[in-house]
């Protein structure tokens, strides 16, 4: 068990230390930065490597944000299998419409109940 808690915080450690490398070299935005994380799992989600890693590295894959490009890309292609062409934009949003929804609500009591910084 130690091992396998040890290999989650290395890469999850090591992917959060890609994004900040992002950061402090190649001087992306977050907004770049979490699109770029995004996009590369939603590839290595439709090549079938994502699951492999999060075989491999347990939640240190599945808690970076890298992981909701894998479940879009699982969700479309889901929807495809069972809905034809269709399918890609109704399963999309499949695994993940709960927390954007939550995101959503939180982000708007967030809003009403915090001042934002001047």
């Amino acid at each position: 068990m130690i091992s396998q808690i040890l290999l989650a915080f290395a890469i999850g450690g090591l992917i959060c230390f890609i994004g900040q490398i992002m950061f402090d070299i190649f001087k992306l935005t977050p907004a770049h930065t979490m699109c770029v994380l995004v996009v590369a799992g939603s590839i290595l989600g439709g090549f079938g490597l994502f699951d492999k890693l999060v075989d491999f590295a347990g939640m240190g894959a599945s808690l970076t944000i890298a992981s909701f490009g894998n479940a879009l890309v699982n969700g479309a292609m889901d929807g495809a299998a069972e809905f034809g062409f269709w399918g890609i934009f109704k399963g999309i949003l499949d695994n993940v419409s709960s927390g954007v929804a939550a995101a959503v609500i939180f982000g708007f009591f967030a809003a009403v109940f915090f001042r934002a910084k001047q």
